[in-house]
């Protein structure tokens, strides 16, 4: 059923380097339709770096949503006179704690560029697993710059190579990385953020991970950039 609220979005400025984060309730008018589009959908493995499967979106999603975006990425980021989408799927994740490579079980930053832009819609009614963002504490990086990627990445390498992180989903503060914030999922809620910040999903480590979109993790991931 399509729901009556207009979306409302509040700004967080993260960190000590003051990003921002965008949180919008009520994002989509029927997250409802949404689900059952899930539901309908062929799912598919999702690239090396996501732990679980994705499925395309309908194409009402975007032509919705898109406004909404752009609006909100002109407050929250400064400006946005066109916004182009790079990828945008469902996805669930999937992969059991014990089963995640390294890359999985720390923080990431998906681009480097400062006019790209993450955006996580939560579509599950149930399911509280949200996401984190982290600072580095060996060189205090909340986000990952071009300029700042070798002397990062060098560092977290060599750290690693010492002492391997263990198992399961980082969703708090871990002996290499400082939690700076988290946000807690909610049906159709958004959450905007640069690219650039190490974030991870918060996932619990009694999470249900089911592939069943009407029961597991449903989100909608998307890429985008800004000019």
């Amino acid at each position: 059923m399509e729901q009556d609220r207009r979306p409302s979005t509040v700004v967080h400025r993260i960190g000590a380097e003051g990003e921002p984060l965008a949180i919008i309730d009520d994002f989509a008018g029927d997250p409802d339709a949404l689900r059952a589009a899930a539901v309908a959908a062929t799912f598919g493995p999702a690239d090396q770096h996501y732990p679980g499967i994705r499925a395309p979106l309908p194409a009402f999603y975007l032509e919705e949503q898109l406004p909404v975006i752009a609006a909100v990425l002109g407050r929250a980021f400064g400006r946005c006179r066109r916004v182009h989408v790079i990828d945008a799927t469902f996805s669930i994740v999937t992969a059991s704690p014990t089963a995640l490579q390294l890359g999985q079980r720390l923080p990431h930053v998906d681009a480097y560029d400062p006019d790209r832009i993450a955006l996580v819609h939560f579509l599950s009614p149930t399911d509280t697993d949200g996401t984190a963002f982290f600072r580095h504490r060996a060189t205090g990086f909340e986000t990952v710059t071009e300029e700042r990627g070798r002397a990062y990445f060098a560092q977290l390498n060599a750290e690693v190579r010492d002492v391997e992180p263990g198992p399961g989903y980082i969703a708090d503060d871990s002996d290499l990385f400082d939690r700076i914030a988290v946000v807690e999922a909610r049906y159709n809620r958004a959450l905007l953020y640069r690219s650039r910040q190490l974030h991870s999903g918060a996932i619990s480590a009694d999470a249900v991970l089911s592939a069943d979109p009407a029961v597991g993790r449903l989100t909608v991931t998307a890429f985008l950039a800004i000019e």
